[in-house]
């Protein structure tokens, strides 16, 4: 089969190889990939800038998300079948859907939403499963409760708004001119031009603020939340807390303690829950949202899509911080 890989961490480019069709175990399915999505987690798996969690024997194909058909499945495998389309995040371990098949979990997957092409249904899992564990699994949001979500025209924000409002939420967000019209248009209560305002100057009192931005952003965000709020990040820095639930050894518990120090301390100042979140696969949360999806209550956000042979082209655009929603790779 065709497929993008790197051969070492750094910012090098991919180049397109023919490997081997993966084989699969009693439990995996074997799928003809369609399309798949740009993350900004590919460059930074590319980077290496997360070899502390994660770290990859090279050459190594990248990709976290994609839609497809079943051409095969394991002798254990109960709930698909061959010539499902279906659409997925594969586990960390298993990653690389820069390439025409994939080996996957069958509890990784769903059936792909049926009003939706495949280019479209490609764009849904990174961003819908991170969405959802943020909002749902970690804040718990409310009805009525006001939630700041970091980056609205992005890819994680364009989902993540439409979610906080089906969930009854106040959502307020950052954009710049060029994005205010399609966040408004997602639902967004509040635009904050992040190029002339300061959010933390404008917003107070909120229940939440999922960021993903990191860095200096996320620690401005401590100052609107108010008592015992929740603050979500996946672009944050893993604490002590995080590293412990992972299962991390004492060395990288105590690296990541020393690490995320300020966040600590902002978090006790404060008196607000933060939380790195490291988002798992999960077709079952697949299967909640691919029903959102189907009734009109979430639509899927499309920046451009590229061919399978312009890889390296999409990823630069995704690189630039330009694209408005998400940026697909069409295989087929």
């Amino acid at each position: 089969m065709k497929a993008m890989i790197i051969d070492r961490y750094g910012k090098v480019p991919m180049r397109l190889v023919e490997i081997p069709t993966p084989e699969i175990d009693e439990h995996e399915v074997l799928a003809e990939i369609h399309a798949a999505s740009i993350n900004p987690i590919d460059f930074k798996i590319r980077d290496g800038k997360v070899k502390l969690l994660l770290r990859y024997k090279m050459p190594l194909i990248l990709g976290n998300d994609f839609s497809g058909v079943i051409v095969k499945i394991g002798s254990k495998v109960t709930r698909f079948k061959v010539g499902d389309e279906i659409y997925a995040r594969p586990r960390k371990s298993n990653i690389g859907t820069f390439a025409e098949y994939i080996s996957i979990h069958e509890d990784d997957i769903a059936l792909k939403p049926k009003n939706l092409s495949f280019e479209e249904a490609a764009s849904i899992p990174l961003v819908g499963l991170t969405s959802y564990q943020a909002l749902h699994d970690i804040v718990q949001l409310q009805k009525r409760q006001k939630i700041l979500i970091q980056a609205g025209a992005g890819g994680v924000g364009t989902f993540a708004i439409q979610l906080a409002k089906l969930m009854g939420a106040t959502v307020a967000t950052t954009a710049s001119k060029a994005g205010s019209d399609l966040v408004k248009s997602l639902g967004a209560d509040k635009i904050i031009n992040y190029k002339t305002e300061k959010f933390e100057d404008i917003l107070e009192n909120y229940d939440a603020v999922f960021d993903t931005l990191g860095g200096s952003t996320l620690e401005k965000s401590f100052r609107i939340i108010k008592n015992e709020g929740k603050i979500v990040s996946v672009s944050g820095l893993p604490n002590a807390r995080f590293a412990k639930e992972y299962g991390s050894g004492f060395f990288k518990t105590l690296l990541f303690s020393v690490a995320s120090s300020k966040l600590t301390k902002l978090e006790k100042k404060h008196n607000v829950q933060y939380t790195f979140l490291f988002m798992k696969p999960s077709g079952e949360q697949l299967r909640i949202i691919g029903n959102y999806i189907e009734t009109g209550k979430i639509k899927p956000v499309i920046d451009k899509i590229y061919s399978f042979e312009d890889a390296q082209k999409a990823m630069e655009y995704a690189e630039s911080g330009r694209a408005k929603g998400k940026i697909i790779l069409k295989m087929r």
